[in-house]
């Protein structure tokens, strides 16, 4: 349920549907905008009498939300959210940011090699998996902790901020460091994950899970925000289907379903969707061209040598083209809308 309050309205007339709403044990979560105060109530509010609000001078209109998510909800909050990930780094809200690094951390070297890279190309935020989730027991699994180790002394020697995915929330002592946590499409599920997650101060990247609809991303997205945390950047990374000839299928219309449906920012991962490196730039400027609000691209110094996903990494050197037309891209959308 979504109240709009009256702008104008005295303090007293607040307190006291604030205090009619008590008694009826839902969670109130205000949007403050620049005309309009709005709202959003959480909770079972079936036994609420929408006329009965209407009495209350400071409400203007009363409206139930169907849908199941309430707080990733664009009708509780309907302005778009920015998540601000490090000074002068945000996503969102008309902020677009591209996240880049190699699937998976492997040396000192590597790393602060293509952390410097994909700085130099454009890139703010540097990527890297030390927990690698992986579909065979025998594959690369990661160097984990000491992974998290050198992605950190990356972050010193570039100063960007890094996004590595969590596996389990045992670890989460091991991010305290970390400044975006990424859950992989494998956990989008993992609920007591989310619920931890949910209850850290730090930006969440949630990919979509690879046979998920929408609305349960969403729903994955509210565990989160139940427990607290707002920060959360959807992440689109194409979902399985009868076509084999990339290693996922693209899903760009989740960019304009999820404007319409949610407040949340929206970014892509070419690189996973495809599978294949001579599609991952055509991809990244499709998702541009859709709205998303940033990109999150592999990048490898010697993708033949790599240790994982070395297919559909991107050189150096072609991340650099990709960002040259990303941004001649966004100028010109920009220059045409504005």
């Amino acid at each position: 349920m979504v109240i709009i309050l009256n702008e104008t309205a005295p303090e007293i007339e607040v307190q006291e549907l604030e205090q009619f709403l008590s008694a009826y044990n839902v969670q109130i979560k205000p949007t403050v905008g620049e005309h309009t105060v709005i709202w959003g109530l959480i909770g079972d509010t079936s036994k609420i009498d929408l006329d009965t609000l209407l009495t209350y001078p400071c409400v203007n209109d009363v409206k139930r939300i169907q849908e199941p998510f309430k707080a990733a909800n664009r009708k509780f909050h309907p302005e778009p959210t920015t998540v601000k990930i490090a000074e002068g780094i945000e996503i969102g809200g008309g902020h677009f940011q591209v996240i880049a690094g190699p699937c998976s951390v492997e040396t000192e070297e590597q790393i602060t090699e293509v952390a410097r890279d994909v700085q130099a190309a454009g890139a703010r935020l540097l990527r890297g998996g030390a927990f690698k989730p992986r579909t065979s027991p025998y594959a690369f699994q990661g160097l984990r902790a000491e992974g998290l180790e050198l992605l950190l002394e990356a972050k010193q020697a570039t100063g960007m901020p890094v996004v590595t995915e969590i596996m389990s929330a045992a670890h989460l002592p091991l991010f305290k460091d970390v400044d975006v946590i990424q859950v992989g499409a494998r956990n989008m599920q993992n609920f007591e994950l989310l619920k931890e997650l949910g209850k850290q101060d730090k930006p969440i990247l949630l990919k979509r899970g690879l046979a998920n609809t929408i609305e349960e991303w969403l729903m994955s997205a509210e565990y989160i925000m139940s427990e607290g945390n707002q920060n959360i950047i959807l992440c689109e990374r194409g979902i399985r289907t009868f076509e084999t000839a990339t290693r996922n299928t693209l899903d760009l219309s989740a960019i304009t379903v999820l404007k319409e449906k949610t407040h949340l920012p929206v970014i892509v991962d070419p690189s996973h969707a495809t599978g294949v490196r001579r599609y991952v730039e055509s991809m990244a400027l499709a998702a541009v061209a859709a709205g998303a609000d940033g990109l999150i691209i592999e990048v490898h110094n010697n993708p033949q040598k790599a240790l994982c996903d070395g297919a559909q990494s991107l050189t150096p050197g072609q991340f650099e083209n990709t960002m040259k037309k990303v941004e001649k891209l966004r100028n010109f959308m920009i220059s045409e809308i504005f």
